[in-house]
């Protein structure tokens, strides 16, 4: 058990890091929602593929409630990040999504679920702080016209993503991690795929180069059956705020390898924004912990 979590942990913290940069590289040539699509309905259908070899089924009530959290999650949740990394680069992308944390501590106080103490107020203003810096700041000076637009469709996505964890840790899914993760992604990519041909996607279609493939082979198997199973299976067994703890190293990976293979560059304010979010988490996470 303590290697499984060790592992599961090293997937969500390092593997997701390394996620942002790939659909960068993935949506310069196949289309946003068209690459989110593809990407967790082939990871869904493989999950289960093998769920149902293991005599494992989803009940309608399970599925229901799967394609909320899929809406929640996939349609929403990686739509707007996949769209904004056209304009938005894969470490400024991880810091927005980094303050899901903050999010979740603001629904569970607005759910009734959890209490603001002094400590969560501040973290939250502090973070609130930081994304001022990345938005209102030297970041978006020199960025490219929709840099903006795709830093706020990224925070809907990170608010979007925390009501999804909000929601899953009381809907009636299904009890097997392997299986949950199956029913949430194929449901989410059913919508993303919808919303792919609502918005044309499959007409602008064109062969993609050897690294679109393999950014999105990537995402498949790295990035959705691998992290997402432990990610599923890490909150079965801690709390959502501590599984939320894989946003403190994605954006020291996700701007590490933007800087060292995608050639983006490291701003000061960018860095101050890193630091800021940071002590952010650490201190919502902390009161949660309390």
């Amino acid at each position: 058990m303590r290697v499984r979590t060790v592992l599961a942990f090293a997937a969500i913290f390092i593997v997701w890091g390394s996620t942002y940069l790939a659909i960068r590289y993935a949506v310069a040539e196949i289309p946003p929602l068209l690459t989110a699509g593809l990407r967790h309905l082939t990871a869904g259908a493989l999950l289960l593929g093998w769920a149902r070899f293991k005599g494992l089924r989803a009940s309608a009530i399970e599925w229901r409630h799967s394609a909320v959290v899929g809406a929640l999650f996939f349609l929403i949740g990686h739509g707007t990040l996949h769209w904004a990394e056209q304009f938005v680069p894969s470490g400024l992308s991880a810091l927005m999504v980094a303050t899901e944390p903050v999010w979740i501590a603001m629904l569970l106080a607005m759910t009734g679920r959890s209490g603001l103490n002094a400590r969560t107020v501040v973290g939250l203003f502090i973070g609130l702080v930081g994304v001022w810096i990345l938005v209102g700041g030297g970041s978006m000076s020199s960025g490219s016209p929709g840099l903006l637009a795709g830093c706020l469709a990224v925070l809907v996505g990170a608010a979007s993503w925390a009501g999804g964890v909000v929601y899953s840790q009381k809907a009636p899914l299904p009890v097997n991690p392997l299986l949950r993760t199956a029913t949430t992604l194929i449901c989410g990519a059913a919508m993303l795929l919808i919303a792919a041909a609502v918005f044309g996607e499959f007409g602008r279609l064109t062969m993609p180069s050897v690294r679109a493939v393999s950014s999105l082979a990537y995402l498949i198997v790295f990035g959705s059956i691998v992290a997402f199973t432990a990610y599923y299976w890490l909150l079965d067994r801690f709390s959502a705020t501590v599984v939320a703890t894989h946003t403190y190293v994605n954006p020291a990976v996700a701007v590490l390898l933007g800087w060292a293979m995608g050639g983006e560059r490291v701003s000061a304010s960018l860095v101050v924004g890193l630091i800021v979010i940071t002590s952010a988490i650490a201190l919502v996470s902390s009161a949660a912990e309390r």
